[in-house]
């Protein structure tokens, strides 16, 4: 069996830390990620996809990304059930993130392009560099 996805694209809110009560890192977040093709419309839509990372993958999420910028997520997906505060049963489907790479660029304020997780699933790291000649 395979559970196994990778995924490119932009944080829509900073990512949300908290602790549960063996003391484990957990840090949400929801990434957007464009479709390849346009609907009838003529209109590019997007999915917008949960994830979840665990112990110190997610304090590195928490510390170094925030809204807009740009990563690429290496995990699998998860269906899990719960009842609801009005007793109905409710089913959320999430990516559990093993890896997660920064792909925005550097900036002032945040240390972006480090591999921060995970056993580098991805194959090499990935830089930007405002000198590509194209």
């Amino acid at each position: 069996m395979l559970n196994r996805v990778v995924l490119i694209g932009r944080l829509t809110r900073d990512p949300e830390l908290r602790y549960t009560p063996n003391g484990v890192a957990v840090a949400n977040f929801t990434l957007a990620v464009g479709r390849n093709f346009k609907n009838a419309q003529g209109e590019r839509e997007t999915d917008f996809i949960p994830c979840v990372v665990f112990r110190q993958l997610a304090e590195n999420v928490t510390n170094y990304l925030a809204k807009g910028k740009l990563a690429a997520v290496d995990g699998r997906i998860q269906v899990r059930s719960f009842t609801g505060q009005d007793g109905q049963k409710r089913w959320v489907t999430e990516i559990i993130a093993e890896d997660v790479r920064f792909l925005s660029p550097k900036d002032n304020n945040s240390v972006n392009n480090t591999p921060i997780g995970g056993a580098g699933t991805f194959g090499h790291e990935v830089t930007l560099d405002d000198d590509i000649p194209f």
